[in-house]
């Protein structure tokens, strides 16, 4: 069992990786070795994440979720495939470790009365300093 955040723990089984040819950076041997990684995660039948944390995540993964709730996770950054490994799951703890911290919900507040007073003022000085830039009248 694989402890994330609080209310967030993975088993192994949990997690299915798949194998196959990467692009990028290897030479020759990126014809004849897998080495990039697919990582998936079925976030609906994890049964060690709290249902408020499944729901952050659902929307966190954003285009990386499929319609069967299964968060899919692509390394190829690196030329081995235990490297590419560890990448895709560190990506994927990061994202439950996110979903994991509660949003704090903002209250609305309303404006004190000495700073509906200051804007005021400041209102009014800014508008006596434009009316010193019009012509001179002709009343001296």
């Amino acid at each position: 069992m694989i402890r994330i955040a609080p209310g967030a723990a993975l088993d192994e089984s949990e997690l299915i990786e798949s194998f196959v040819r990467a692009s990028g950076p290897g030479g020759q041997n990126v014809n004849k070795v897998a080495t990039a990684v697919e990582l998936r995660f079925d976030i609906r039948n994890a049964p060690s994440i709290d249902a408020d944390i499944k729901e952050r995540l659902e929307k966190l993964a954003g285009q990386r979720l499929t319609l069967e709730g299964v968060i899919i996770l692509f390394a190829q950054k690196h030329r081995t495939q235990e490297m590419n490994r560890a990448d895709a799951r560190a990506r994927l703890f990061d994202l439950i470790r996110k979903a994991a911290k509660r949003p704090i919900i903002r209250r609305p507040t309303r404006p004190t009365l000495a700073s509906k007073k200051r804007r005021v003022e400041s209102k009014v000085k800014r508008g006596s300093i434009k009316g010193l830039r019009g012509k001179p009248s002709n009343d001296d």
